[in-house]
């Protein structure tokens, strides 16, 4: 089967990497490309999204059509498309969700290098193994 959606997120984020491991675990039917956005040739491949929507949140196309979601929209393309995902996706129901969800998305996306993966996490990480290794 080939994927029906790609996922283009920031390969330099650690965050971001570790959430499309979850992604990539609850794609049981392979229904993902996960892709970093610093991957070679995305940005011609995918020529209609800018670099700087890149850099601001995640991308989700659909193959058939090339139809685009970003931030909180392209979680609830994905949550609707994984088996476990429709486990969740009634949350995009209520009333002021998604507005709400998009605010914390879009935050959360200017913020991800203070929140666990900028150049201060690896001086962290050197750190902690130099104190395991003493």
């Amino acid at each position: 089967m080939t994927a029906t959606h790609t996922v283009i997120y920031d390969g330099d984020c650690k965050v971001c990497g570790r959430t499309v491991k979850v992604l990539a675990k609850w794609d049981r039917n392979n229904e993902l490309e996960i892709i970093p956005s610093q991957a070679p040739g995305v940005r011609e491949r995918f020529s209609w999204i800018s670099p700087q929507a890149y850099a601001d949140s995640v991308q989700v196309i659909r193959a058939s059509d090339g139809k685009t979601w970003q931030a909180a929209a392209a979680l609830e393309e994905l949550v609707s498309v994984l088996p476990k995902g429709r486990l969740i996706s009634w949350l995009f129901r209520i009333p002021f969700a998604r507005p709400l969800v998009d605010r914390f998305y879009r935050w959360f996306a200017r913020n991800r290098y203070k929140l666990g993966c900028g150049d201060h996490c690896a001086v962290r990480d050197t750190a902690q193994t130099e104190r395991r290794l003493v």
